[in-house]
């Protein structure tokens, strides 16, 4: 096992439960490491790493870390009073930021990191999965299980390292890619961010650790990312690549047809068309299929080999997600938190069904809502109905003055038929009084909304056995 200038044979972790933390935490007891942690509760990705060997304790405390700990690894979310974290900086115990971790995992492999403000998920899982389909057996990491718990990372045999890139605290400029993707560049995460111009700044830095001869593959369509291409262009050994729809586009994007919940995209690459299925819906899904298309044929890919294993891509967690249906009605989980993929995932919705859209959204953390609020109601008027639950807070105190009525407001002044339901487990019982047969019902956000599928659909049947 590699781990670079980090002792992480016997690692602590401290909210080991967490998407990015447990991915790290799986690689490294397959790769033979004594894995520990720690967990605010218990969960499906909890038992999968005791599964595989994983000490894992259930709330806080000092005690909880081992004395054979090699390190302790943090995220961003871990706040300085953490008792874990306090007790291994008494003892001495070097503390490793998860990025520093999955550098160290990356080390001796050819590594392709995927970076973005949106849409680094399903880009990481497509290359992951198709990878995987031709048989290069990939390791990988990803902010999300592609469809169990404890599948968002995995230890491969083979030589590439597919990884999520997190811009919200920085911590992607601890990589060396020798191909990195850029699907977007927006200005969110306002409690490290004060202007879009550290953000250029960041992602700039992030696009300067990609290895001499390496490549950017980088949108064509989206005005962040056209502006990041303009600030890098001409760097010596770098290679930049352009996708998107955009007539100057490198790999170009000629269509994208909807069939129900596919699409089928052509493309043009090297003067020749290539069309092939995503089995997800919407345009921006084809678009992150395309992303991917191009950073593997950087990696030395045959393009029509990828284009025809990334079909076999059916989906990650939360990611437009089928949770069930019941009376007619089918109940689809959503992560989107930020209004770019709030009205990315609606429109998606809009383009395979029908029916009506309704939508119960949980606004994450209080400082998004405080900027974007505006944004977050012109996108709920996209859909039929809206349900709008109170702030998850997630790692933030409270802001004064700031509550998803601000959404709700805005939601109202751009035509929105919005009701605000402060109760959250009154929830599931209101939507499925608003839900009629053949609707579609959206779960969306970033917090526990993704609880309420299971309890809709029950109050769903409940109402329908009643008609």
């Amino acid at each position: 096992m590699n781990d670079a200038a980090h002792d992480l044979h016997a690692p602590h972790f401290i909210g080991i439960g967490g998407a990015g933390m447990s991915g790290l935490a799986k690689i490294l007891a397959v790769r033979g490491a004594s894995v520990s942690g720690s967990d605010s509760k218990e969960s499906e990705t909890v038992l999968a790493l005791r599964a595989l060997g994983a000490t894992v304790h259930v709330g806080h405390a000092a005690e909880h870390v081992p004395d054979g700990a090699s390190s302790i690894v943090v995220s961003s979310a871990i706040r300085t009073d953490n008792p874990e974290l306090a007790a291994a900086r008494e003892r001495g115990i070097p503390v490793v930021h998860r990025s520093d971790a999955l550098a160290a995992l990356m080390g001796g492999r050819r590594a392709l990191a995927v970076a973005g403000t949106h849409g680094k998920t399903t880009t990481t899982s497509m290359l992951a999965v198709a990878l995987g389909e031709l048989g290069l057996d990939p390791s990988y990491a990803i902010g999300g299980d592609l469809d169990a718990p404890g599948s968002n990372a995995h230890h491969g045999a083979g030589e590439i390292f597919v990884a999520e890139a997190d811009e919200s605290d920085r911590s992607f400029h601890k990589y060396a890619p020798e191909v990195a993707i850029v699907l977007n560049v927006e200005l969110d995460h306002h409690a490290n961010y004060a202007s879009i111009d550290e953000i250029y700044e960041s992602f700039e830095t992030f696009v300067g650790r990609i290895v001499p001869g390496g490549t950017l593959v980088v949108s064509a369509d989206h005005d962040g990312a056209r502006e990041l291409t303009a600030r890098v262009a001409g760097r010596e050994g770098l290679n930049v690549v352009t996708v998107g729809a955009a007539e100057d586009a490198d790999l170009r994007v000629l269509s994208v047809v909807a069939h129900g919940m596919t699409s089928e995209v052509t493309v043009l690459l090297d003067g020749a068309e290539l069309t092939f299925t995503v089995s997800v819906p919407g345009r921006h899904y084809a678009h992150n299929a395309v992303a991917a298309l191009a950073a593997g044929v950087a990696l030395g890919v045959p393009a029509a080999d990828l284009a025809k294993a990334l079909g076999a891509y059916t989906g990650v967690r939360r990611r437009l997600q089928l949770k069930g249906e019941a009376g007619g009605v089918q109940v689809i989980d959503s992560y989107a938190h930020h209004p770019t993929e709030m009205t990315a995932d609606l429109e998606a919705i809009r383009e395979a069904t029908e029916g009506r859209v309704l939508v119960v959204f949980q606004p994450h953390l209080f400082s998004r809502t405080q900027q974007l609020a505006e944004e977050m109601g012109a996108a709920l008027a996209l859909a039929d109905t809206s349900v709008v639950l109170d702030i998850y807070p997630a790692r933030e105190d409270p802001i004064p003055g700031v509550t998803s009525e601000l959404i709700i407001d805005a939601a109202r002044r751009a035509g929105a038929d919005v009701t605000a339901e402060h109760d959250f487990a009154a929830a599931p019982a209101l939507l499925a009084g608003l839900a009629r047969p053949g609707d579609l019902l959206l779960t969306m956000g970033a917090g526990d909304v993704t609880n309420l599928g299971p309890e809709i659909l029950r109050h769903l049947a409940n109402v329908a056995s009643n008609v």
